[in-house]
């Protein structure tokens, strides 16, 4: 990207009035007219920026290259030399929007006014086709174009969502289209600004809101044809992310079938035209029409030929049924249940005599192991075991209350309050910490000092060191 700063060139009328020498005597010839404005040209502005639009541009055999700048109101004639326009990098075309670097002048032979031109950058279509590739690039890196991540369009939606402006001719286009073709789809317009600074949020906007709302099956995002700054907005990178992020299937049918967007390489489907994709999400009636037709006289093909089958397999069971009588069948199985309960009756006996004789067999072994007798056995052995544990529990209380009077005895020989009793003390400090040494406490500290019988509050009121005793190095 070129960024270029654009001099402001201001010429009081009253300084350029001062530069011509006007006199009412005077009299010009043309040639001195023309030469005295080109040297006035020359010396007020010198070299100069103006960007435009590039308008006649013809290029002579010579090499030399001709071409007019234009705006919305106004042209200006320009002339660039070979050996300038040989370092372009670019062909200029009627419609670039370019900046030119030159001098002011006349060419005299006709009096035209005229800059003469030694540089030109693109600053239009050139430019914006350099941030549409650097977009592409990055949007691709990151996998928005991926052909496996893109959605399948519904073949027959119940309503199509279509963002573009509502006032336009694509949206004409479209519905017109739809009517055509899939009059009883339902169709809801998100009006969108497709042209312009706002066009890109807006767009992206009513993206979201479609799925939001998520009323429609599939999203058709159009737009007419239009130079590459009228579709810029689609190359936007807010718009190419909402169309990635979108769970509705996105159609694009923006500009001309020539022209391509981010937004065509972001969506599920891309469309040539704003009618083509109203095309793609949208069934032929006449088609559809014909394959019902088609479908009527094939299912009526088949219920006909069901019809007959079911008439023969109906006969067929007609026959088996006159052949197998029910009053036969009644018989043969009232018969089959006299069989079974006879059966189930003599089983049942037989069942009740086994149980009685298996009862018979269980008592008399229940006598013959009768518990009585392994009772009273138990409770003699009971009864020796109890008086060994008396015994061994009493001998073993003995020992250990000898142990304990013992124990008693020795720990009333260390015990410290022997100690106390015999006249000694134990002095703490306030947190019941012995005190051991005279210099881990100070002046006016509170102390207490724990005697046999209770304890005294006292205040240290002087300290005095111990000396240590020095011994000689051997």
């Amino acid at each position: 990207m070129i960024n270029c700063i654009y001099p402001s060139v201001f010429l009081a009328e009253s300084n350029f009035m001062q530069q011509i020498p006007l006199s009412p005597d005077q009299v010009f010839t043309v040639s001195e007219l023309n030469s005295e404005v080109k040297w006035l040209l020359d010396t007020q502005f010198g070299s100069i920026w103006v960007e435009g639009e590039l308008s006649n541009t013809m290029r002579a055999r010579t090499g030399h290259m001709y071409f007019s700048l234009k705006d919305s109101r106004s042209q200006l004639r320009c002339a660039m030399f070979r050996n300038d326009n040989r370092r372009l990098d670019f062909t200029p075309a009627d419609g670039q929007k370019v900046l030119c670097r030159g001098r002011l002048g006349i060419y005299e032979a006709r009096g035209d006014y005229q800059m003469v031109v030694d540089r030109m950058i693109e600053t239009g279509a050139g430019a914006l086709q350099q941030k549409f590739e650097e977009t592409k690039k990055r949007l691709h890196t990151e996998g928005l174009f991926d052909e496996a991540l893109k959605k399948p369009i519904p073949v027959y939606p119940r309503c199509i969502g279509v963002i573009t402006s509502p006032t336009g001719a694509a949206v004409r286009d479209a519905l017109n289209v739809l009517q055509r073709r899939y009059p009883c789809a339902n169709v809801i317009i998100y009006p969108a600004t497709v042209q312009g600074q706002t066009a890109a949020p807006t767009i992206a906007k009513m993206l979201k809101v479609a799925n939001r709302r998520a009323e429609a099956d599939v999203l058709l995002l159009i737009r007419g044809g239009g130079s590459i700054e009228d579709l810029w907005a689609f190359n936007e990178e807010v718009v190419a992310r909402a169309i990635f992020e979108s769970d509705l299937p996105v159609i694009s049918g923006v500009g001309h079938e020539i022209d391509y967007t981010i937004a065509d390489l972001v969506a599920d489907v891309r469309a040539p035209t704003p009618s083509a994709a109203a095309e793609l999400c949208s069934p032929d009636r006449d088609e559809l029409l014909q394959g019902l037709a088609g479908l009527k006289r094939s299912l009526g093909r088949q219920m006909k030929q069901r019809i007959q089958e079911q008439h023969t397999w109906l006969g067929q069971w007609q026959r088996r049924l006159a052949n197998v009588h029910p009053s036969n069948q009644l018989r043969q199985k009232t018969q089959r249940c006299d069989e079974l309960d006879l059966r189930l009756r003599r089983c049942i006996a037989n069942s009740l005599q086994r149980a009685g004789q298996q009862q018979s067999q269980l008592s008399r072994r229940l006598q013959l192991l009768s518990p009585q007798h392994q009772i009273s056995a138990r409770q003699e052995r009971l009864q020796r075991l109890h008086g060994r544990l008396v015994r061994t529990t009493r001998s073993q209380l003995e020992q250990v209350a000898l142990q304990l009077a013992g124990a008693h005895r020795a720990l009333q020989g260390i015990s410290p309050l022997n100690t106390l009793a015999r006249g000694y003390a134990i002095v703490q400090d306030d947190r019941g910490s012995v005190i051991t040494d005279s210099t881990s406490v100070s002046e006016n500290e509170s102390i207490k000092v724990r005697l046999a019988k209770g304890e005294l509050a006292a205040k240290v009121t002087a300290i005095k060191v111990a000396k240590t005793a020095k011994t000689k190095s051997s």
